[in-house]
């Protein structure tokens, strides 16, 4: 789903800021300031819009196009599973 939220990541010690463009159960969309690289393994805490942030506790880079990357998820907390799929379920409501 589109989306424009908040996120920092970090990559071993390294911290960042961005934008999450796009988030799906297994995946999101992120820009940065903090480059990734195809396979780098991150974390990550996203704010959606009216939401308690969501924290991906491990994820995979799977793609880089410029300044984008996707981000496979690999391990969530289960409150912030729950979180992310109420707000999916929100969001195909709208549609």
């Amino acid at each position: 789903f589109p989306v424009a939220s908040p996120v920092t990541y970090e990559n071993g010690w390294q911290e960042g800021h961005g934008i999450v463009w796009n988030c799906s159960h297994t995946g999101w969309r992120l820009s940065g300031n903090l480059p990734l690289a195809l396979g780098d393994i991150c974390s990550f805490t996203v704010r959606l819009p009216q939401h308690p942030p969501i924290s991906v506790l491990v994820g995979v880079v799977r793609w880089v196009r410029g300044e984008d990357v996707g981000i496979e998820t690999l391990a969530m907390e289960g409150k912030s599973q729950a979180h992310l799929g109420k707000y999916i379920r929100e969001r195909m409501k709208e549609l």
